[in-house]
């Protein structure tokens, strides 16, 4: 059997439930979803949930973070992706000074937040950052 990384998705999920020698309908039982749905999954034609990513991965007893970049390939890339300068980014400054913190009494679940909005794309600077926070503040009434 060739390396998880070189096969898609859908020959990952063929091949592992023919190993285990289970029918389509089997595993369909096993996921608690329709036969015709698993066939989807295997032909390419559908896209997993993420709910449907773990339940497989259980039921065939693979890395559930495999299938889960096999489903989501961008994803890998976009956090494989070396970064091109050494420059420091904007959220791991923000997220260092202590003393901005402090001083807009920024609370772990708002970092918690905000670390969440780094994730979603490149925020320029730290002043947007705060920007941001003051926002959701002002939006939920604090």
């Amino acid at each position: 059997m060739a390396s998880i990384t070189t096969r898609t998705f859908g020959q990952v999920i063929r091949e592992r439930r023919r190993k285990l020698d289970l029918t389509q309908q089997a595993l369909a039982r096993r996921l608690e979803m329709s036969m015709p749905y698993v066939a989807l999954l295997e032909t390419g034609a559908r896209h997993p949930s993420d709910k449907v990513i773990r339940r497989l991965a259980e039921a065939l007893a693979l890395d559930p973070r495999e299938l889960f970049f096999l489903a989501n390939p961008e994803t890998k890339a976009l956090i494989s992706q070396e970064q091109g300068t050494s420059e420091v980014s904007a959220w791991d400054a923000f997220a260092k000074d202590e003393s901005l913190r402090k001083l807009n009494h920024i609370t772990d679940q708002e970092m918690q937040t905000l670390s969440h909005v780094a994730l979603m794309g490149e925020v320029r600077s730290s002043r947007d950052f705060l920007f941001i926070l003051n926002t959701i503040r002002q939006a939920i009434g604090q």
